[in-house]
């Protein structure tokens, strides 16, 4: 990749950004299109998130933002615009500079794991879900679970009032049966969709007791480290239906892609996804 003076810069900002890995995959893409532009993570601790965000944007070259674990909440109040889905979740994973000079969030993480579920070819309309962790990308896919019509979504978190200020909002934004969970027990759920951190450091434990979940259940695991993850083996093991969070990664490309305004390489990668998830699937 060459770098110059008239080339456009995008950050992936975390805390940490170690285990980001869309820099392999929209670096990849910027350079087999010829687009002049490179995206870098850049780790940042919550409490200097806004102020950075408002400093970093007066570099005329830097265009936008990828928001990575913990900031998909916090930066949302530097904002002046947002998509529906990022306002009902209270939470986004791309921001941009916009030619007025606004600062515009949008929501990919629930639009991409939608659409991954749409390639294992598990349905979303009238199931009974559980979304077992309620941060940043937890809320963003039950936000679009509920927007796509799930019959019923029911969140657990292990922080204690998460839940009913998550559920009541999505509720009011989609009209769907939103509810808290006493417990992580995935018993009676057709869908299971993980999205704690749990799994990332060797010696973790299960965020749910795998025994529960229904036969005929599908589980969902986001995490993109330790591939297969615990929780994915264990269910596999148990003959439960299991995937992984690269498709969802996937899927979101072609998102982020038209949001930052490369929409005509966002075709293409909707077109024909198996270079980038190529890209994710690789050790």
């Amino acid at each position: 990749m060459k770098i110059s003076g008239t080339t456009r810069v995008f950050l992936i900002v975390g805390d940490p950004v170690a285990q980001v890995r869309a820099p392999e995959a929209f670096n990849h893409l910027f350079e087999q299109h010829g687009v002049d532009a490179v995206l870098v993570p850049a780790q940042i601790p919550s409490n200097e998130l806004e102020g950075f965000v408002r400093h970093v944007f007066k570099a005329g070259n830097i265009d936008g933002l990828w928001v990575a674990i913990p900031h998909k909440t916090g930066i949302t109040a530097v904002l002046d615009k947002c998509d529906p889905l990022g306002r009902a979740a209270g939470a986004v994973n791309a921001v941009r500079r916009n030619a007025d000079g606004t600062i515009e969030g949008a929501l990919f993480d629930g639009v991409g794991f939608t659409k991954a579920l749409g390639t294992f070819g598990v349905p979303v309309k009238g199931r009974n879900v559980l979304v077992v962790g309620v941060g940043g990308g937890g809320v963003a896919i039950a936000a679009s679970l509920a927007q796509q019509g799930a019959g019923r979504v029911a969140l657990f978190d292990n922080t204690p009032g998460r839940t009913d200020e998550v559920a009541a909002r999505l509720r009011a934004e989609f009209g769907v049966d939103v509810v808290s969970a006493k417990t992580a027990d995935p018993a009676g759920y057709d869908l299971v969709a993980h999205a704690t951190p749990l799994g990332l450091k060797i010696g973790d434990p299960l965020p749910f007791d795998v025994s529960r979940v229904d036969a005929d259940a599908t589980v969902v695991d986001i995490l993109m480290k330790n591939q297969p993850t615990p929780l994915v083996r264990a269910c596999r093991e148990r003959g439960v239906d299991a995937h992984p969070g690269f498709e969802m990664m996937v899927q979101q490309v072609p998102e982020y892609l038209s949001f930052f305004g490369f929409d005509h390489i966002a075709k293409t990668v909707q077109a024909d996804p198996a270079d980038v998830r190529a890209l994710f699937t690789q050790a």
